[in-house]
């Protein structure tokens, strides 16, 4: 058998017994990457662009809104994405939805030029890179 037959036999065998949300296999990989910066690895969205936690946020609700999300993206999950491994869907206050890592929501910085820039990282003492 082909590995893409079996790959593809043992995910249907997966959502039909429930192992695995339908939501989570459309999604296909996790939300974020590890990436690499002059300061070691990172977590990084799709493009590679490295991401950042706040020390504002607690009890899994993001603190970032309005101006503060201008500049700090949240990584946004999709309506109905599942939590998966360490990544956990948090509510936003304007109820999106926001992906988080160890219950720590996640955030890109705008003023990152190219992956593996980490010019967000220590600003106002309260952003820190994410770290795997």
């Amino acid at each position: 058998m082909h590995r893409f037959a079996r790959f593809t036999a043992a995910a249907a065998a997966a959502l039909a017994l429930g192992i695995l949300a339908p939501s989570a296999f459309a999604q296909g990989a996790m939300p974020a990457k590890t990436g690499q910066s002059a300061g070691g690895p990172v977590l990084t969205d799709s493009k590679g662009m490295t991401l950042y936690v706040f020390d504002r946020d607690s009890g899994g609700k993001s603190a970032c809104n309005g101006q503060c999300a201008t500049n700090w993206p949240p990584l946004m999950a999709p309506a109905g994405a599942k939590a998966m491994g360490d990544y956990s869907v948090v509510t936003r206050d304007d109820g999106s939805m926001q992906w988080a890592y160890k219950g720590k929501p996640l955030y890109g910085w705008a003023k990152d030029g190219k992956p593996g820039d980490t010019t967000g990282d220590g600003v106002n003492n309260v952003w820190h890179v994410a770290r795997p």
